[in-house]
């Protein structure tokens, strides 16, 4: 780490850097920002930053609201735009209490405290997120939306100026060393999709929240928005973050038993079991907003019921296969979660779930690879149940989760409980204009 730190002020130094940007998430997943000189790095390395935390949503009370936001050397990179033609830098940072504790409110802290958890049984977390969004005109919410395209999945849109959007993100990711592995039109009149390729679960928690602040830059550069609403649009499909999910002993993937003849191996099994048994329970983490519900839906490619399969793309867990020789590098593909999500609790629940699997020795159910043609009856007959259909129903699956809350913490458990069922009260306080085209003629 000192090396790391050295290296940090020799190129604040030598690139003529005028602003350090510490980052840091509040609880919902919004990064926060705030800047410091070169001159005050060391002493930041050192001490840390010391701030008001009561000013931001789900940190600390009043009563207890100074924390320390210590820079993590390790996620120093230049940003690949200028600000007032000025050369500025960003690291992430953890935040603790004045003491050094790790602050409870602190979503990357949750994370690595999952993952030290995970490491204490000998396992490292890796995950590789699909990262769809959608490209519009403007983002006032007052006019309608104006879609930039009207492709469909995989076009080459060559005429116009999503296809140079993405070309100039996928520079701008590769500038701060996020590597990309896809890009390409996704389903929906102006919707795309970038695959991060994939990397510890912490350091993609901070490539996802990087992603998406230069996906919106790249985009207001050329006078346009880019939103990551899960369903932005009615009529098409939404925008997802399927993730895939991988678990090393060692240099060893555990999820591969090249001695069996099923996909994975009995650890794997375990651990996807793990995830279908507690998958109710944390959809309310990995799908945080009301409209989160309306991409949730039966008759899409997104997952609306509580099932496995390798092949169907509307299965909640898929295991895709994998190409002659390359069986070792079998993984499995969370589907229901979106970009919205804070991807720091995100990951810090799969995981929590999927260990909860392994640790309870979990039984994995039988594939299932017609359930979309059954009636909701059947399905039901069949033990096949449904994801939580509304913000409402996620909330009171998570609210009696031991599992969330020993994944989260009781600080961060008991503030986004608080903070959703407000935003549930707002959103049924309303009247829409579906009701209004409906009701209003005839009632």
């Amino acid at each position: 780490m000192d090396r790391q730190r050295e290296y940090v002020l020799r190129t604040v130094e030598e690139r003529g850097v005028r602003l350090v940007r510490l980052w840091f998430t509040d609880v919902l997943g919004q990064l926060k920002s705030f800047a410091i000189s070169p001159a005050e790095l060391e002493n930041a390395f050192e001490e840390g930053m010391r701030f008001d935390g009561s000013a931001i949503d789900g940190f600390s009370r009043i009563q207890e609201s100074d924390v320390l936001a210590r820079p993590d050397a390790r996620t120093f990179e230049l940003l690949p735009w200028h600000e007032r033609d000025e050369t500025s830098a960003r690291m992430f940072c953890d935040l603790t209490t004045l003491d050094g504790t790790p602050f409870a409110g602190d979503p990357r802290q949750v994370l690595r405290r999952n993952l030290d958890n995970a490491r204490e049984r000998g396992y490292s977390f890796f995950v590789a997120p699909e990262m769809e969004f959608f490209y519009f005109g403007s983002g006032d919410p007052s006019q309608p939306l104006e879609p930039l395209d009207t492709g469909g999945y995989f076009d080459l849109t060559t005429a116009d100026v999503s296809s140079d959007l993405r070309k100039k993100t996928i520079h701008h990711l590769e500038a701060m060393g996020i590597p990309v592995e896809y890009s390409f039109h996704e389903d929906s009149p102006s919707q795309h999709e970038i695959d991060l390729r994939y990397t510890d679960a912490l350091s993609m928690a901070d490539n996802v929240m990087t992603f998406r602040l230069v996906v919106r830059e790249t985009a207001m550069e050329q006078g346009v928005y880019a939103t990551f609403m899960p369903k932005p649009l009615t009529g098409v499909q939404g925008s997802g973050m399927h993730t895939h999910l991988s678990l090393f002993e060692g240099d060893s993937n555990v999820f591969h038993d090249p001695g069996d003849d099923h996909p994975l191996s009995k650890t794997g099994q375990a651990f996807v079991a793990g995830l279908l048994h507690h998958a109710a329970e944390i959809t309310a983490v990995t799908n945080q907003l009301v409209n989160s519900y309306k991409r949730l839906i039966v008759g899409t490619e997104a997952p609306s019921h509580i099932t496995w399969a390798q092949n169907h793309r509307a299965a909640l867990v898929r295991v895709p296969m994998q190409k002659p020789g390359k069986e070792s590098g079998v993984r499995i593909e969370y589907r229901s979660p979106d970009p919205a999500c804070n991807p720091y609790l995100a990951y810090s629940v799969l995981l929590a779930a999927g260990l909860k699997g392994i640790d309870e020795g979990y039984t994995l159910p039988d594939e299932a690879t017609s359930f979309l043609d059954l009636s909701p009856a059947e399905r039901h007959a069949a033990g096949v149940k449904d994801l939580p259909q509304s913000l409402s129903e996620a909330l009171d699956a998570m609210e009696g989760s031991t599992l969330v809350r020993e994944a989260l913490g009781d600080h961060i458990f008991e503030w986004f409980l608080r903070n959703k069922r407000a935003e549930w009260a707002d959103y049924k306080a309303q009247v829409t204009p579906f009701e209004l085209a409906r009701y209003l003629p005839t009632w």
